[in-house]
């Protein structure tokens, strides 16, 4: 559309450059804040900055037909996720899923809250009720909304049927037993918890 971000008319870009008063209705002073403490050096550490966007980077990911909820570097992305997940998950916002905590960390979490192994988690007994795997496929299931198929390979279930059947029967128990409900809570807040404190 232009060659450099100078010739694109509809961006605010020479706003952010300029301290002409015809730009004052842009709020820029706190972005340009986060590049200096020092007023003088805030436009040149942003021009050098603009300068350094790698462009096949960023086409590239603009070039697929379903872009990221978040575009960072994989630590900037794992802190939104951590900083906002509790607070901006919504059932009717399939993205807010993406800021879930991770398959990896609900397992953890789990096994810490129940101190076990996480060999423990994979393997079931016919007729032997797994309390901990049952709640890990639950949670992984209502935070994350992954497939049944998907919560099958992660724990190791070859029927996705099956891992239907545990989540249905979590929060049946959950219904009768205030006592299950409230672990459930509690590992729920833990995993927030710690997602906000990493």
């Amino acid at each position: 559309m232009a060659d450099t971000l100078e010739d694109y008319e509809w961006t605010s870009h020479k706003g952010y450059l300029s301290t002409v008063e015809k730009w004052n209705w842009l709020h820029k002073a706190f972005i340009l804040s986060l590049f200096s403490g020092k007023k003088l050096n805030r436009i040149g550490e942003y021009r050098r900055f603009i300068s350094l966007v790698d462009e096949e980077g960023v086409l590239g990911i603009l070039e697929k037909k379903r872009w990221p909820s978040v575009l960072g570097s994989e630590g900037f992305v794992n802190w939104i996720k951590e900083r906002y997940y509790s607070c901006k998950w919504d059932d009717e916002v399939p993205q807010s899923k993406e800021l879930a905590p991770e398959v990896s960390r609900i397992r953890k979490e789990v096994c810490v809250f129940y101190g076990i192994e996480q060999g423990e988690l994979l393997g079931s007994r016919r007729g032997v009720f797994n309390e901990p795997r049952n709640v890990a496929i639950y949670l992984t299931r209502q935070l994350r909304g992954e497939s049944l198929r998907q919560i099958g390979l992660q724990f190791q279930m070859a029927k996705y049927s099956s891992v239907s059947s545990v989540i249905e029967r979590i929060r049946g128990a959950m219904i009768e037993d205030r006592k299950l409900r409230a672990r459930i809570e509690k590992l729920i807040f833990q995993l927030s918890k710690s997602q906000e404190q990493t």
